[in-house]
């Protein structure tokens, strides 16, 4: 049997990472000692060290035991169809029991109700489409009729989810975050989806019980951040399935379109997700096909045309959204820059756990792709190369990646990315699946520690 050199190495990059959080927790700490303003109570995470337990927390220990004991062994075997419809369930009770060891009250309903959250405007919209003409005009702060912080802060689509949502007679909390966890936790299967329809079969199986179990599933449950996750996943899972017909019949094409359509729709649920562009041209490169991704592209088109027309125009919101982060009193002005630039990392390895930084290095790590079970099996999808080859769960986690990086740079992501990075995050656990199966159940038991340290020692803002 082969000898797998790389189990140190993984060992190595999740141990820096719990060294880089602990470090930013201790630094953070300092700095609130001193007054600066992080505006988080337990940096790096928007949270506050309150030990404690709740009706979720039986369920999600026990979910996690499962998902150990018999995760892998039935990811490797079952039926696709079963083994997605498996993966779909569990991924939504894992999400739900992390949200219920806060209360069903604290946990779920209150989430979204807070004055800075979207159902706090839901009763002020009376008229959609004049809401959607003036939308631009209330983003700025220190006025009157200014947005509460979290729709200013995000295109309208958000908020007119939610307001479709209370037209349809489902208001209040409780449907809005269900909602949220409902699409938000099927994001796994999307991942699974798209890398199988790229041809990274194994990968894609060995990946789904890191994809259920991920520490990130704390933040899904509840944020409308969550919801936004799922909306990209199936836009480009369904970006895939088209890409990856022989050729582009109806199906393909059906399916290209759908996927555009919702990528059209991600664009206006948050201004940062422009930057998830890198996803979709990650499965044109895969496929090396540009014909799905142009249908994609005008039914993209045809979502931005129909905002224009009703009246909102996305650069005229950006804009307004750039000023009103830099305004007098906002977190976004007084945040240090120096403290979030790394910090913010630290929280991203919160959101992977250790086995998503351990999957990341090998999927970044020239010349490990032979290295171990894992990436035998990725081989196996897709003939070697040579070190020049790309490999599709490569170019998906390196546009995840990449996103990522540019977001942090960019100075508009200052704290509270453990939810804001979700959708970029989730791609990135596609890495475990490159984990050797001999040690899967112990990364899986890394990351159901995390998940249920972070949210029994924590009570999270989201």
């Amino acid at each position: 049997m082969a000898v797998d050199r790389g189990v140190g190495a993984d060992l190595v990059a999740a141990g820096s990472a719990a060294l880089l959080v602990t470090f930013a927790a201790v630094v953070g700490a300092r700095l609130l000692d001193k007054g600066v303003p992080l505006h988080v109570d337990a940096p790096p995470l928007g949270a506050q060290w309150l030990p404690h337990t709740g009706p979720g927390t039986v369920p999600a220990v026990v979910i996690a035991l499962l998902v150990v004991m018999r995760g892998p062994e039935l990811a490797a075997r079952l039926p696709w169809r079963p083994l997605l419809g498996l993966s779909a369930v569990t991924s939504l009770a894992w999400t739900i029991s992390l949200a219920l060891i806060d209360g069903w009250q604290l946990g779920v309903v209150d989430r979204l109700t807070t004055p800075t959250e979207y159902l706090h405007d839901v009763p002020r919209v009376t008229d959609i489409g004049a809401m959607l003409r003036t939308f631009s005009e209330h983003i700025q702060g220190l006025q009157p009729g200014s947005w509460t912080t979290h729709v200013a802060g995000h295109p309208p689509g958000a908020l007119l989810i939610f307001i479709l949502l209370d037209r349809l007679g489902l208001p209040g909390g409780a449907p809005a975050a269900m909602l949220c966890i409902l699409v938000g936790s099927s994001a796994a299967v999307a991942v699974a989806v798209t890398l199988r329809a790229l041809g990274a079969r194994a990968v894609a199986r060995a990946a789904l019980p890191f994809a259920v179990l991920w520490p990130g599933a704390i933040w899904v449950g509840v944020s409308a951040d969550g919801l936004f996750t799922g909306v990209l996943a199936w836009g480009v899972a369904l970006l895939a399935i088209g890409a990856a017909r022989e050729r582009l019949d109806l199906r393909g094409a059906a399916a290209s379109a759908a996927g555009g359509l919702l990528l059209g729709v991600t664009l206006f649920l948050s201004y940062g997700l422009v930057l998830a562009a890198l996803l979709p041209l990650a499965v044109a490169v895969a496929t090396r096909r540009i014909t799905p991704l142009l249908v994609a592209g005008t039914a993209l088109t045809a979502v931005v045309v129909a905002f224009a027309a009703a009246g909102f125009w996305w650069l005229d919101g950006y804009q307004q959204v750039t000023i009103r982060y830099y305004e007098p009193g906002e977190y976004g002005l007084v945040r240090p820059y120096s403290y979030w630039l790394w910090a913010n990392l630290a929280c991203l390895a919160v959101l992977l756990g250790p086995a998503g930084v351990a999957g990341l290095r090998r999927i970044f790590t020239v010349g490990e792709l032979t290295a171990g079970e894992g990436e035998l099996a990725a081989v196996q999808d897709a003939p070697h190369r040579g070190w020049w080859y790309v490999t599709s769960p490569q170019l998906l986690c390196g546009g995840a990646a990449i996103a990522v990086l540019a977001a942090d740079l960019s100075g508009l992501s200052k704290a509270e990315v453990e939810r804001i990075w979700l959708p970029f995050a989730v791609w990135l656990i596609a890495a475990t699946g490159l984990l050797p199966a001999r040690q899967a159940r112990w990364w899986l038991v890394a990351q159901a520690v995390v998940a249920l340290g972070v949210n029994h020692l924590l009570l999270t803002t989201w």
